[in-house]
């Protein structure tokens, strides 16, 4: 059992940057991939990044690439989401998951695991 709880979301002008934080519990958080989903008011969940349990290999959608970095600290048993350059789009609530040990890569939300709570970001035009 993993027991994730998101913090860092808020409320930032257009162009502004924010860093999201996850934090997991459990002994095994580096052998899970972590995934970063936001939904906005009226639409369905979306993917926005990946990392794997060693942190080694990150994937974006294209809608972040470029702008958001996702890492994390094995040792704090922490991810992070750093995302820079916001626009309006980026609204939304913003969702930490944790995908199950020895698992393929997946961007698709429906095959987490674990989620978080969820934190909302409000990004001002």
């Amino acid at each position: 059992q993993v027991q994730l709880v998101e913090s860092g979301g808020g409320v930032v002008q257009a162009g502004g940057s924010l860093r999201l934080s996850c934090a997991a519990s459990g002994r095994t958080f580096s052998s899970y991939a972590m995934g970063w989903f936001r939904q906005a008011p009226g639409k369905e969940r979306e993917f926005v990044a990946y990392i794997t349990g060693s942190g080694v290999t990150t994937f974006y959608s294209d809608s972040v690439k470029g702008r958001f970095t996702i890492s994390r600290d094995n040792a704090k048993n922490t991810v992070y989401l750093q995302m820079d350059s916001l626009k309006p789009d980026d609204t939304a609530v913003y969702y930490c998951a944790a995908r199950g040990p020895g698992r393929s890569i997946s961007f698709n939300h429906r095959t987490y695991d674990y989620w978080g709570q969820g934190t909302q970001v409000t990004v001002s035009s």
